[in-house]
């Protein structure tokens, strides 16, 4: 699966969970990505896009 949008290229971030007591462990926080058709330079592609960028409108002005 893609880890980063096509669109504004957001991808995924890493931190740490903190749990009550403090103690911390590794986690990671990916983008919610689908996988759309869109028109590009005349023909059909197949290409990852976050729900941000589809919601918004972007996927149409920026191909």
């Amino acid at each position: 699966m893609a880890k980063k949008c096509e669109i504004c290229g957001k991808q995924r971030v890493f931190g740490n969970t903190i749990s009550f007591s403090h103690k911390r462990g590794n986690r990671s926080w990916a983008p919610n990505l689908r996988r759309v058709r869109a028109v590009v330079n005349g023909t059909t592609k197949r290409i990852d896009v976050c729900t941000r960028c589809l919601r918004s409108g972007k996927v149409e002005r920026a191909l």
